[in-house]
């Protein structure tokens, strides 16, 4: 047992840098792709008739069922077969439970077309990524609706699955990547999911709600403050705007964000032809431009390599003392 302590953390930071560096191959099966088709096949024979949120609930506990027991028993039997075999299989599914470089990828693809001044082929980009309108978004609302997805998936694609690995290794990432997948997929407020997405939505709230803020306040500590205003400034801004946020864990990411860069987030936005406006939330110093696109993205690791450097910090010491 003493062996697999150092075992788990290392098998976290090879994860970790093995997804910094190469990411998930565009070709290989991934298995949020696995889970995302049997919530869909799922969904389709459930979300219809009397009990809908019980139904909904089942789905959630089947579904996570599931996918940690089919991890656990990989991460145990590869431990059986030698220590190495298991650090190697745990760093992988860690790696793959992490999104750092698509997250980095995607982002980029966003930039380049528009810093060519090619906005069709940017809009085009955006859209693989966002769940907004995109056909019509000027400059500013393209880097908008980009800062905002990278900012709010440094936690739901990086921190958030990093905290649960710490705490249950390989399976506790795949629950957690399966409670957002579930949430991506059904934790819609609208009349087909309400009702059928409630405790999917719910459970992903509070799966997120620690390592929601404690990325938020690393981005203000840490991250490069680009806006160039004073720390106690930013730590009220980003407290008080972040709860002015529709979501009770997103807000902490974006408002973190806006006030590092001194940009201005939120605003109006389309979905699927319906208008939605959200509360504006940062400083608004500095108008919206392409270069913050990279200036995101650089947030986005150095928040998540702190998180880890500090985890994993926190975690040798508390089992040293136990």
């Amino acid at each position: 047992m003493d062996d697999l302590i150092p075992a788990h953390f290392l098998a976290i930071a090879i994860g970790f840098f093995l997804d910094w560096i190469i990411g998930d191959p565009p070709k290989w099966p991934h298995p949020v792709r696995w889970i995302g088709t049997f919530v869909s096949k799922m969904t389709a024979i459930l979300n219809k008739g009397k009990f809908r949120t019980a139904k909904g609930a089942f789905l959630l506990a089947l579904t996570t069922l599931i996918v940690f027991s089919l991890v656990f028993s990989v991460t145990v039997f590869a431990y059986s077969i030698h220590l190495f075999a298991g650090i190697a299989a745990e760093s992988i599914l860690i790696a793959i439970g992490l999104a750092q470089k698509s997250l980095r990828v995607a982002a980029l693809d966003v930039y380049r077309p528009l810093a060519d001044g090619n906005l069709s082929e940017a809009r085009k980009k955006l859209s693989m990524i966002v769940g907004r309108d995109t056909e019509k978004l000027n400059e500013s609302e393209i880097v908008r609706a980009t800062i905002e997805t990278v900012s709010e998936n440094t936690a739901d694609g990086v921190t958030s699955p990093l905290f649960w690995a710490f705490l249950f290794g390989a399976p506790g990432i795949w629950v957690y990547k399966t409670v957002n997948t579930l949430d991506s997929m059904i934790g819609y407020k609208d009349e087909r999911y309400e009702k059928f997405g409630k405790f999917a939505a719910r459970t992903d709230d509070v799966m997120n709600f620690i390592p929601a803020r404690i990325t938020g306040l690393f981005i203000i500590l840490y991250a490069s403050n680009k806006g160039g205003i004073s720390f106690f400034k930013r730590f009220a801004g980003w407290t008080k705007d972040a709860r002015r946020h529709a979501s009770p864990n997103s807000g902490y990411l974006e408002a973190a964000t806006a006030w590092q860069l001194g940009i201005t987030l939120g605003g109006k936005s389309t979905y699927r032809g319906k208008k939605s406006e959200r509360s504006e939330i940062g400083p608004g110093k500095f108008p919206l431009e392409a270069s913050y696109i990279k200036a995101s993205v650089f947030e986005m690791h150095t928040t998540s390599f702190i998180f880890w450097i500090l985890f994993t910090i926190i975690g040798v010491l508390f089992n040293g003392f136990t």
